[in-house]
């Protein structure tokens, strides 16, 4: 060889040897598969380290790209393939991924063999490293045969993975473990080439041997001797013949199954078949006859039936697929030169020769002999071609017939359909429809004025916009009802493609209330929303689902009345709850009468109280008629306002407003008792029984007996003061010593220290000196404030004998016990007269000649009717 050059843009190279230019085309070795209408192939590009792994589905020419470290080989089956790659470079272990059609990684299974050889059936995967094969049963979601299953099923209980080494002699019943031991010894005759099938697995080793395995339990059923080193195995669709590329590419065939007489006389099973091919670089055979195999010799695609070959036809595509008399091949060459963007003109369909005889056959000579061809050649393939031309001719019998040999139920029926036609048109109309000329059947059925039918047709593709169109251009009134459904199904395009707005508008024509909701909804159109809420009737199903749709964005109210619409009170408060609208909750439960009201509103007051919002808890309880809880929570701000030494009117103001609230309560047990026992009872007996349930109640707490003793006592220290300060110094002495009766409310101190100075003012110089004994005996006191009382009751009593003046009346009155006077809360005198005023709501009393004075009462501040 003296000299060498490539061609520019291909695969292509010539060499001179001596006196001779040899051209010579070359191979790679691809890595490939097909599965699906997808083709998968791999290739590097020069800015990333992994593989690009392409899976392009030819139907829709749609692509999905994968990045894959390492990989060592592509095999395709059916709808799925297994990539081979290496899990890590500082690892030595190795990962089959099982893949779907579009490249989604289904099961990945980890081996600690090199995969140097794979694979693939419908139920198992096996790979191969030049020592031992190991097979894994893959299960991947799919509808199985009775068949499959069974065999499933018994080879579940041997185990989903095995391994075997080559030169073990496995009987199939014993199962087979995963001992990756038996990888690590050695062989002196290594793998070279494995295939399987169904029930078959063959492994090809480098002294020629052949193996041959059954599945799914494995046992090695024989062994052949072959002069030929393998480096490609196929066998065919029922497993009798085995084809063999060696690694200088000659072709061979081998019939597994066929029992001969060697040249020592002995029956050996096993025969290489008399035809061998040189310069073949791919072969493939038909997947639904087993004498049928396409295969590939430099340029050139042979196809074989009986060993006999059709003439060539010139390519250089790798073939894909063989079934039904067509072969699909595809150009990887060019594809691989711009991998990124695949083009459909490089998948190539070849018609096998009497594919093509018989089309010409129907074509030019006739129905009659192109049946007796197809006879004498059967393939369903070619029965499904002799029906369809007998259809387009109308020649029923002989399409029926075909379609009965190719066992085509479905074209069997349609045949029966057409021979119950009467008009010849009409039938016609039906095959064009048949062969998918849909255009040209509607315009057949629109002549023939028949526009339902055309209706009818375009209804079976699901072509709403042209069902759309007929419905509005025939004349006569459309069907309300398909008008609707198709109006709703165009709306359901819109909707799919999420071009809402569009959607809408044929929803609204359609009257599809729940898509029209979801299309609300994304387009955050609430208030077509509410619109829709309205329009629809009470309890209709779609209610609740558009309450959640408000509930979700935090409409509240609307989703409260969507639904009570639908009588459902109870998701609405919860809705109201989740919401945090505890008062519309409150609300919806007293107004529905719910029984869980008092739950739900120590739910809320807990949650308003942990905030520390009490007023807002009493404000609740208040609304909610739980005057008592509300009394409760009153009482405890107004104590602790005192505590805390707040002004006494604020201290009042609260005293008052719990003792209001005691009182309504109050006023709500009689009601209730009324009720219970109304038309019963009279009205007194109705009275009594509330007040003793009453009574029963308020043991549990006392502050409902006395419940206006906070307000009192304040009253009458605000009383007094004022009265001190206008200089009714015996008025303001005798509302003081009202105050004896607070110590619990009002500190001692300060009770005291106000009638000191009431009586000291009022120059009743005993009662001072009882009250600042009272004064210094008190525990609360430190000693130096002990001290400087004493101190000024020693300034005081020197100058002035402890003596009062007078004796008060009202000493005498106070000091009395039983039979104790009314006080006027006006003036804090005791009411001697019988005619005096009470007040209505608090049941305080003021003398007669002072109430003229007051517009409202002095204590409780209601009207004074």
């Amino acid at each position: 060889m003296s000299a060498l050059s490539w061609e520019g843009d291909g695969l292509k190279i010539a060499l001179t040897v001596d006196s001779f230019i040899y051209f010579a085309n070359i191979r790679p070795d691809y890595k490939w598969g097909y599965c699906s209408n997808t083709v998968v192939y791999a290739y590097t590009r020069p800015d990333r380290p992994e593989y690009c792994v392409v899976f392009w589905d030819t139907k829709n020419n749609e692509k999905y790209v994968k990045y894959v470290k390492s990989i060592i080989s592509i095999t395709t089956c059916g709808d799925f393939c297994i990539l081979a790659t290496k899990a890590d470079e500082s690892h030595p272990q190795f990962v089959l991924v099982l893949c779907n059609s579009i490249g989604t990684p289904l099961d990945p299974k980890y081996i600690d063999i090199v995969p140097l050889f794979v694979a693939m059936t419908k139920t198992h995967v096996i790979a191969a490293s030049k020592e031992a094969f190991y097979i894994w049963q893959y299960r991947v979601a799919k509808k199985l045969t009775a068949l499959e299953i069974n065999q499933i099923t018994r080879s579940r209980k041997e185990g989903r993975e095995r391994i075997y080494h080559v030169d073990d002699t496995p009987s199939g019943s014993v199962d087979g473990v995963l001992d990756y031991s038996k990888a690590i010894q050695g062989t002196r005759d290594p793998i070279c080439a494995i295939t399987a099938s169904d029930k078959t697995l063959i492994v090809g080793r480098e002294s020629g041997t052949i193996q041959r395995y059954s599945l799914p339990n494995v046992g090695l059923i024989q062994k052949y001797s072959l002069n030929c080193r393998a480096y490609q195995l196929s066998l065919n669709c029922n497993s009798s013949r085995l084809a063999i590329i060696d690694i200088s590419g000659v072709l061979v065939f081998f019939d597994l199954d066929t029992q001969v007489t060697d040249s020592t006389g002995q029956q050996v099973v096993g025969e290489l078949l008399k035809l061998e091919r040189k310069d073949v670089w791919d072969m493939k055979w038909a997947k639904d006859n087993p004498d049928l195999f396409a295969m590939m010799e430099k340029t050139r695609m042979y196809v074989f039936r009986n060993l006999d070959p059709e003439e060539p036809i010139q390519t250089s595509g790798y073939i894909c697929n063989f079934e039904d008399l067509e072969i699909k091949s595809v150009l990887l060459d060019e594809i691989l030169k711009n991998p990124e963007h695949p083009n459909k003109d490089y998948i190539i369909n070849f018609e096998i020769r009497s594919l093509r005889d018989s089309r010409a056959l129907i074509e030019k000579v006739g129905i009659e002999d192109a049946s007796q061809f197809i006879e004498d050649n059967p393939h369903p393939r070619l029965w499904r071609l002799l029906a369809e031309a007998a259809l387009q001719k109308l020649d029923l019998p002989t399409a029926e017939q075909a379609f009965v040999r190719c066992k085509d139920y479905q074209g069997i029926k349609f045949v029966k359909r057409l021979g119950n036609l009467q008009s010849e048109s009409m039938k016609q109309a039906e095959v064009v429809a048949y062969f998918g000329r849909f255009e040209e059947a509607e315009r057949m059925y629109l002549d023939m004025d028949r526009r339902d039918l055309a209706i009818g047709l375009r209804l079976k593709l699901g072509d709403w916009f042209r069902v759309l169109q007929l419905l509005k251009t025939g004349s006569g009134d459309a069907d309300d009802s398909l008008l609707e459904q198709a109006h709703s199904a165009i709306g359901d395009y819109f909707a799919d493609r999420q071009k809402w707005l569009n959607a809408v508008q044929y929803y609204v024509q359609g009257r599809n209330q729940e898509r029209l909701a979801e299309c609300y909804f994304m387009l955050e159109d609430y208030e077509g929303l509410e619109n829709l809420v309205n329009s629809l009737p009470e309890n209709h199903k779609l209610l609740p689902e558009i309450a959640q749709m408000f509930q979700r964005v935090g409409m509240c109210e609307q989703a409260v009345t969507a639904f009570l619409k639908c009588n459902q009170p109870k998701a609405a408060i919860d809705t109201c709850i989740h919401l945090n609208q505890w008062n519309k909750a409150v609300e919806l439960a007293k107004s529905h009468n719910m029984k869980e009201i008092g739950s739900l509103l120590a739910r809320y007051a807990s949650h308003l109280l942990e905030k520390n919002k009490i007023l807002d808890a009493i404000e609740l309880y208040r609304k909610a008629s739980f005057f008592f809880d509300a009394a409760k929570l009153m009482f405890k701000i107004a104590n602790e306002e005192a505590k805390k030494g707040s002004k006494p009117l604020r201290v009042k103001k609260l005293y008052v407003l719990s003792a209001l609230l005691i009182e309504q309560y109050h006023e709500q047990m009689k009601s209730a008792q009324r009720g219970k026992v109304k038309g019963k009872n009279s009205e007194a007996t109705s009275a009594l029984a509330g007040l003793l349930e009453e009574e029963v109640l308020s043991t549990t707490s006392r502050f409902t007996d006395n419940a206006w003793r906070g307000a009192e006592a304040y009253h009458f220290f605000i009383l007094a003061q004022r009265q001190l300060y206008e200089g009714y110094v015996d008025t303001a002495l005798k509302t003081a010593l009202h105050l004896r009766d607070y110590e619990d409310i009002i500190p001692a101190v300060e009770i005291y220290s106000l009638l000191a100075l009431c009586a000291c003012a009022s120059r009743a110089f005993g009662t001072c000196s009882k009250a600042f004994i009272k004064l210094e005996s008190l525990e609360t006191l430190s000693s130096e404030q002990k001290q400087q009382y004493e101190d000024l009751a020693l300034e005081i009593f020197t100058k002035h004998n402890p003596k009062d003046n007078r004796k008060s009346e009202l000493d005498s009155l106070l000091e009395g016990g039983e039979g104790k006077l009314p006080t006027c809360v006006a003036t804090g005198s005791p009411i001697t007269e019988y005619q005096f005023w009470m007040c209505a709501v608090c049941k305080h009393c003021v003398l007669a000649q002072e109430i003229s004075n007051y517009n409202f009462c002095p204590l409780c501040h209601s009207s004074v009717g």
